[in-house]
């Protein structure tokens, strides 16, 4: 932990270094030389960019930003280099999207979780029981409302670039695990916003905001009693050592998204925005890809580690636990849900 609180810290120094040096230049939060053009977007323009990502070199969110980085490299002739840094080495995931607001780091990987404290819209996929499968998901994400919640982040200070998979989010525990009433009582680790605390309440569990990489030490040793994530994340992250027990209830299927900063992006010209736009596009059939072989390869290994998997025949209790959380948020997320049901295949 002090390692990696050396690193953030190292990061934030070395990001605000960049923004001043770009800015200096005419760039925008990254190193530049501008080798032709006119105005305020250089035509021509080298850059040397940062894409922050909290989860290790080898996951499938980190291999889709390797692919995105090296299709911008490619198709840019070599002018713009995209550095991928992964393992949380610029910050978790909400202090590096307050950067990228900021312009102090041009790009990141994160989860949509966390996105709704900066764009409300973001909130929709935390939703449990939306989505029906993946298939469904990605038939909203591809649609026009899907990219219009894209668009929507340009309020908040970044443009929306491409969505990323990221399964199924069910939970795990210390303790026995196997039904919903095993929920009640435990203190369970969400992603700090306040409609996953809302569903936790639901379940009847006590819901415990806290950093992703304080999960592991926090099961260890009883801080907390479960978390919930996708089968890639409990095997990268080694959460089933000190979490043996899997319940797959699929509550939520809640994708990534690939981001730019504004400031950034708006300092670009025309064409290296396309190049950028079009590259994490045709980023997601090779993330999609990884992320299908990860997940079965992820369930592999925890079974080989002794975790007790568990799963779900009647999933009618579950939704109707959480029914309450989605009239609630019903009225703010109607137009979406609306999309979300005319996507289903």
């Amino acid at each position: 932990m002090i390692m990696r609180k050396m690193l953030q810290m190292i990061g934030a120094g070395a990001a605000a270094v960049l923004l001043i040096t770009g800015c200096g230049n005419g760039g925008a939060g990254g190193s530049m030389e501008t080798s032709g053009g006119t105005g305020g977007k250089a035509e021509g323009a080298t850059y040397t960019f940062r894409l922050a990502e909290a989860h290790p070199a080898d996951y499938p969110t980190t291999k889709g930003d390797m692919r995105f980085a090296e299709l911008v490299k490619e198709r840019s002739g070599g002018r713009i280099t995209i550095d991928v840094f992964p393992s949380a080495q610029l910050g978790e995931e909400k202090s590096v999207i307050e950067q990228v607001q900021l312009g102090a780091i041009e790009f990141t990987r994160v989860s949509t979780g966390p996105m709704a404290e900066f764009n409300k819209d973001f909130g929709v996929f935390s939703l449990p029981y939306i989505f029906d499968n993946d298939d469904h998901v990605w038939s909203f994400l591809l649609s026009d409302a899907g990219t219009g919640l894209l668009d929507s982040l340009e309020s908040s200070g970044m443009k929306g670039l491409a969505y990323y998979s990221s399964g199924s989010r069910s939970f795990y525990s210390s303790k026995p695990l196997t039904k919903l009433e095993d929920l009640k009582g435990m203190k369970i680790r969400v992603i700090e916003n306040k409609l996953n605390m809302d569903i936790m309440e639901a379940l009847g569990a006590s819901a415990t905001p806290m950093p992703y990489g304080e999960v592991y030490s926090s099961l260890q040793t009883g801080v907390i009693d479960a978390a919930e994530n996708n089968y890639p994340s409990y095997y990268s992250s080694k959460h089933y050592e000190v979490a043996s027990h899997y319940l797959l209830d699929s509550h939520q299927r809640v994708p990534e998204v690939l981001l730019i900063s504004k400031q950034v992006w708006d300092k670009l010209s025309a064409e290296d925005q396309e190049i950028i736009r079009q590259a994490a596009l045709d980023s997601i059939e090779y993330q999609r890809e990884e992320w299908a072989k990860y997940e079965q390869e992820s369930e592999e290994k925890v079974r080989e580690g002794g975790a007790t998997i568990t799963e779900i025949s009647d999933f009618t209790p579950w939704k109707q636990a959480v029914a309450p959380v989605i009239e609630k948020y019903r009225s703010q997320y109607q137009e979406v849900l609306d999309a979300i049901e005319a996507a289903r295949p």
